[in-house]
């Protein structure tokens, strides 16, 4: 299969009903691995009891801990998860935390390179602080063959426009969800009428090769090499969207990596979305048969 390296986030939901291991790049990489893809995952935890757990946890869901450091002088990465009337997330981030301060030493990027990845994934909170930032451009830098791989995740208070506008021109493949359009649009002044215009524009102004926008229950649209189309999703009953989207991104870059028709990646990714979202944490120990399983019964 592929090889895949995730930058960014370790931290944990705490959630009304318990606390789970998370972080989008975490997320995303823990997918991966369960879709049989070679992953690096670069990121920090803290020299803290909460550490420790951390570290038995990533190695459970089978993401090597090699490219994870120990920082000292920060505590491992926490977020508090409620839910608005909507059922949506709203996230409390505690900040600074280790991941802030992730090490991309010469050895760590020797050892990258030499894997040779298909796709580098990151997103917008990690590179918030400078030290993240930089090590992202330059693991961008030495990575001319790999796809860079998008996933906004805009958190209130952990972006600005500066920062977005960088790493969009770094990008070939983004993801948003519908919500992330609009503040985008109101980020760079534009009014598109719709999400096929929308993608259009973007992808016009920053030379991406794909734009996937997850729309919830409704399934996503993509507008992949000049052509847009939408994919139904499959409704879930109480869904708990933390993490969802990460399943969805794992999904499309499988389906890349495969080099699946359009049509069948979005199938796919729905449904793994769906199947996350069924589950009371971020990540869980999901099987190729729970995909096949999902409904086909549609709203």
């Amino acid at each position: 299969m592929g090889t895949i390296v995730s930058i960014g986030e370790v931290l944990w939901d705490l959630l009304p009903d318990g606390e789970y291991l998370g972080g989008a790049p975490f997320n995303f990489a823990a997918n991966c691995v369960r879709l049989g893809h070679r992953v690096s995952f670069l990121s920090a935890i803290g020299q803290d009891p909460l550490g420790e757990r951390t570290l038995r946890a990533i190695e459970h869901f089978g993401v090597p801990p090699d490219l994870v450091s120990r920082v000292p002088d920060a505590a491992t990465g926490t977020v508090k998860v409620e839910f608005d009337r909507d059922g949506q997330p709203q996230y409390t981030i505690n900040r600074p935390a280790a991941y802030d301060f992730l090490c991309l030493d010469e050895p760590a990027l020797a050892s990258i390179v030499t894997s040779r990845p298909d796709f580098l994934y990151f997103g917008t909170l990690s590179q918030l602080y400078p030290n993240n930032l930089a090590a992202l451009v330059k693991l961008i830098n030495a990575l001319p063959d790999s796809l860079c791989f998008y996933d906004i995740n805009l958190r209130r208070d952990s972006f600005n426009l500066a920062l977005v506008t960088q790493l969009m021109f770094r990008a070939q493949v983004v993801k948003m969800n519908e919500d992330e359009t609009k503040t985008v649009q109101e980020l760079f002044g534009t009014s598109a009428l719709n999400l096929e215009e929308f993608c259009r524009i973007y992808c016009r102004k920053f030379g991406w090769r794909a734009a996937w926008i997850t729309l919830g229950a409704a399934g996503c649209a993509v507008f992949h090499d000049g052509t847009f189309l939408e994919v139904p999703g499959y409704p879930v009953v109480s869904p708990n969207p933390v993490g969802a989207g990460d399943a969805f991104s794992a999904a499309v870059c499988h389906g890349i990596l495969g080099k699946w028709p359009i049509p069948k990646i979005a199938e796919f990714a729905n449904k793994l979305g769906a199947l996350t979202a069924r589950q009371p944490g971020a990540v869980s120990e999901w099987s190729m048969q729970d995909i096949d399983s999902i409904s086909i019964v549609r709203r």
